[in-house]
Parts: structure tokens; C-alpha cells; sequence
């Protein structure tokens, strides 16, 4: 995610599974990066460690995640995005996916 933040695509790249990195170029995984830098943009470069844990499908696929917010919402009662990567197990350092993702947030009573 830094690397991303940090605009160092072919670093980042390179952190891909080399199932994912085969399927899409650097130029895609560059355009599938401009919605992390446009809220980069908006609520600065810095990220902290939101949560981690394991997300439990029906079959037999465990998928772990880090997910991160933006340092600027530390003051938010809930950060307003989250930047969300995953990997295959618990011993992999290669990213299987990453993306952005609504913060869950209160709802009005």
C-alpha cells in the first residue's frame, strides 16, 4: 500500500501473486491503482493498521487481510474509506488483491 501511496508502481508490482501479475500488466494494476491515490489526495499519504484477520468463505478458500485507514481519520468516530489488501495464507508475502472499501459506518436513528 505505501508503495502504491508512494506512486513506486513497479515496486508495488512486483509485490503482485504471479497468478496476478500475469493476468493484468503494469499499466492496469496502475489504473486499478488511481482510486487509492485520489483518496490518498484527499485525506493524505499516511495509513495506519486498521485490522487484520481472516475472511471465511463456504468452500474451502481462507483469504487473510490487512485493512488500513488514512491517519486523517483517527479523529473520526469511523474512518470514512479503507484500503483493504489480502493474501493466500498466513505465510505469504506476495498480495493477492487490494482495493478500497466503504468504512462501515453508524447508522441514523
Amino acid at each position: 500500500m505505501l508503495a502504491i501511496l508512494q506512486r513506486q508502481y513497479k515496486q508495488a508490482y512486483q509485490l503482485l501473486t504471479p497468478e496476478v501479475s500475469a493476468a493484468i500488466t503494469l499499466q492496469q494494476f496502475e489504473a486499478a491503482a488511481q482510486p487509492l491515490l485520489e483518496q490518498s489526495q484527499r485525506h493524505g499519504p499516511a495509513i495506519d493498521l486498521y485490522k487484520l484477520g481472516m475472511r471465511i468463505s463456504d468452500g474451502p478458500v481462507t483469504r487473510y487481510f490487512y485493512t488500513f485507514s488514512f491517519k486523517s481519520d483517527t479523529l473520526q468516530s469511523k474512518p470514512r474509506v479503507l484500503l483493504d489488501v489480502s493474501f493466500r495464507d498466513s505465510t505469504a508475502t506476495r498480495v493477492l488483491s487490494f482495493g478500497l472499501i466503504p468504512a462501515p459506518q453508524r447508522k441514523v436513528k
